[in-house]
């Protein structure tokens, strides 16, 4: 059994030896083979090409802006009374003066006619008192009255002017509650939603008022722009130049409506760094609404023969802006 074990030893020695030989040629073949081979270059990128053109080009300034009606009335009742009629229709369009809702006028007629009659009553002793005192005034002459008489009926005559003016101003303030329960729109524009309906009694003390009339044509848009634009939109304003504005859809695809720069608030909104506008568009078509949100854009120059090319092949770093040419 020794003499076979030593055998077999002296085949494997040389077995294992030549295998490990083999081995290591091999991964030396392999490491020739690929310090011998050139680095892999990266695929080239694929591009689009754009030629760039002369033209002209409008210089913006954008901010985010709300739709803002120039006027809006909350029309209330001034008497009180019952709602006898409504003659309007819900969003629809109304004129400065168009009637719109009717309270009962009864009650104020009556009040009217009371204090009518209570002026020819006043003017009546007001005439008997001035015929009095005329007579008087004859009879002092003569020393036939005491002077005192004199001086009381010359208060008397004062006591009922007063109360002919007090009645005249009764008539006025009745003939005033007879109009206030024809209500008319005090603006042109267009009429809300209905809040109070026919048959219910209103008061002048309520909270719910009758309607809304919001103005719509003309219409404005509020709209803020960083501090550091603020220069390029003051220079054209001091040149007399008129700066338009167009109002842009919430995905910033389709121009909504155009107007003008009417107005620039008085201070910077610390908190934010911004300053508000105020741009008025005729909005004939009504495609603006109250509290409606827009993008504005206003036009701040115009440059004339430079270079054009598109938008998205301009790139940007943190530093500056830079195109491939």
């Amino acid at each position: 059994d020794r003499k076979r074990r030593r055998s077999w030893r002296w085949i494997a020695w040389p077995g294992v030896l030549l295998l490990a030989c083999l081995a290591a040629a091999l991964f030396w073949r392999r490491h020739e083979a690929g310090q011998s081979q050139p680095p892999r270059t990266p695929p080239p990128i694929p591009v689009v090409v754009a030629q760039a053109a002369q033209g002209d080009i409008g210089v913006y300034v954008t901010g985010l802006g709300t739709v803002t009606p120039l006027n809006t009335i909350t029309v209330t009742t001034r008497v009180d009374g019952q709602l006898m009629a409504v003659k309007y229709k819900e969003g629809e369009r109304v004129r400065e003066g168009d009637p719109l809702v009717e309270i009962d006028p009864r009650p104020f007629q009556v009040a009217l006619e009371q204090a009518e009659a209570q002026l020819v009553k006043d003017q009546a002793a007001l005439q008997n008192a001035q015929i009095d005192l005329k007579r008087y005034e004859e009879l002092i002459t003569k020393n036939a009255v005491p002077q005192q008489i004199l001086q009381t009926q010359r208060a008397t005559v004062a006591q009922a002017e007063a109360t002919v003016k007090n009645d005249q101003a009764t008539i006025a303030g009745a003939k005033l509650n007879l109009i206030y329960c024809h209500i008319t729109a005090p603006i042109s524009g267009r009429i809300g939603l209905r809040l109070v309906d026919p048959g219910n009694f209103v008061s002048a003390a309520a909270a719910t008022p009758l309607l809304v009339i919001t103005q719509t044509q003309p219409i404005s848009i509020i709209f803020t722009i960083p501090e550091q634009a603020l220069a390029s939109v003051r220079a054209p304003l001091r040149a007399g130049k008129t700066l338009s504005v167009d109002a842009i859809d919430r995905n910033g695809q389709q121009i909504l409506a155009k107007g003008k720069l009417t107005t620039l608030d008085n201070q910077i909104d610390q908190t934010t760094g911004t300053l508000r506008l105020r741009a008025t568009v005729p909005n004939t078509d009504d495609a603006l609404f109250r509290n409606q949100f827009v993008n504005a854009r206003m036009l701040v120059q115009e440059k004339r023969s430079v270079t054009l090319i598109p938008n998205a092949a301009v790139q940007r770093n943190a530093q500056t802006t830079f195109v491939y040419v």
